[in-house]
């Protein structure tokens, strides 16, 4: 049977999305398992961010609360790091190393870390290319333009290249954040290994977001070549 709207290369992005989903899975449910383990030192997520903040020379980082659940982030414009509802008044061991983490990115920030510079430069590069890419990709399809084609492939792989600098940004510091951690006794090495269950899970997400953008190109690509021959 023909189908006339199915498009045979959806099925390249089909072991992407499963990842996609499972590191969402993962990411969620080793959050909730270590969310009940409470840490030995009684201190809140927040009252660790502080502490990693100060000692890190950088009291002049305020944090402050921000609504959802793991919306947590560090805001390199407005030097903030803001704690979201599951994290910054627990005691949990995943609270702790979420808040640590976000203290790595203020300290990537302080130090002028080189990945974290570069993706924060091509922010708005990244989303004109993420707005223009795919209308301007399915223009060229619907017109048989190469030349469209082409131009939407270019600027997707300005998304891919944000996905391939985020990765060191990410695995970097959740690094600075169990070495904080471990220097400072806030955690015991056991509550460390939980600690870094939970980054490890957060960073899945980031490969899988990789990997369905590379997928994604590889299916351009295919469609621009098809439209050739």
């Amino acid at each position: 049977m023909y189908y006339p709207f199915f498009d045979s290369t959806m099925i390249l992005l089909i072991p992407a999305l499963i990842f996609s989903m499972w590191a969402q899975f993962k990411v969620k449910s080793t959050f909730a398992k270590y969310s009940e383990v409470g840490a030995e030192s009684g201190v809140t997520a927040q009252r660790v961010g502080r502490l990693l903040l100060d000692m890190r020379g950088l009291s002049g980082v305020p944090i402050e609360h921000i609504a959802g659940q793991l919306t947590d982030h560090y805001d390199p414009r407005a030097k903030v790091l803001r704690l979201s509802d599951s994290v910054e008044t627990s005691r949990s061991i995943a609270a702790i190393g979420v808040a640590a983490h976000e203290v790595g990115h203020a300290i990537q920030d302080q130090e002028g870390y080189s990945f974290l510079r570069l993706r924060n430069s091509i922010v708005p590069g990244v989303q004109f290319c993420s707005t223009l890419s795919m209308p301007l990709f399915l223009i060229g399809l619907l017109f048989g333009s190469l030349n469209l084609l082409n131009a939407g492939i270019l600027l997707f792989c300005g998304v891919l290249v944000f996905h391939l600098v985020t990765l060191p940004v990410e695995f970097d510091a959740s690094a600075r954040a169990l070495k904080l951690l471990s220097e400072t006794r806030t955690l015991t090495q056991e509550e460390l290994s939980g600690a870094k269950s939970v980054l490890d899970a957060a960073a899945l997400t980031y490969v899988a977001a990789l990997v369905v953008t590379v997928l994604q190109l590889v299916r351009l690509l295919a469609l621009r070549n098809s439209r050739r021959s």
